[in-house]
């Protein structure tokens, strides 16, 4: 399929270079642009010598890398695994309590809900070495703040609805 080039036309680059001979003798030079790589790298397309190191795996930065380049970013992990554990806060084991969040901000949406959940937060932190105990007692004190605002407000109406409804006229 492939004919040898001729003399004045340079050979194509979709096809690998003759083999002349020994590996001792030789070979003809090159045509086409030089292939330069980073210092202290093969040549493109060519394999690093016995005991060199390849950098073509993500992660891994050639030798002699300038100064004020960006350094390389951490390899995928294929999918179906967990990443690099992240590390740990000093104070405990885990990230944030996840009940703990919510009881603060069910505080403010509705204050019955964010009581059960600083309770439930309260005792999960207990065992648990997460993070979040002062999320969690925050959770309550607004839960119940606004929970008994709450219940004088409808206690509050309900009076005025009551005291509204009668004519003044004992029974």
């Amino acid at each position: 399929m492939s004919q040898p080039p001729e003399p004045d036309q340079p050979p194509s680059p979709y096809e690998p270079p003759p083999q002349y001979g020994p590996p001792d003798e030789p070979r003809p030079p090159q045509y086409g642009p030089p292939q330069y790589g980073p210092p202290g790298e093969p040549p493109h397309g060519q394999q690093p010598a016995y005991g060199q190191p390849a950098y073509e795996h993500p992660g891994q930065s050639p030798p002699g890398q300038q100064w004020g380049q960006q350094p390389p970013y951490a390899p995928q992990v294929p999918y179906g695994q967990y990443g690099p554990p992240s590390p740990a806060a000093p104070g405990g084991g885990g990230g944030t309590n996840v009940l703990a969040i919510l009881s603060l901000v069910f505080a403010f949406v509705f204050a019955p809900a964010g009581i059960a959940l600083g309770h439930l937060a309260k005792r999960q932190l207990r065992t648990s070495g997460e993070q979040g105990d002062q999320l969690a007692t925050w959770g309550l004190i607004l839960s119940y703040v606004f929970t008994g605002i709450y219940l004088l407000a409808c206690c509050g109406w309900l009076a005025l609805a009551i005291w509204a409804g009668s004519d003044g006229t004992r029974v």
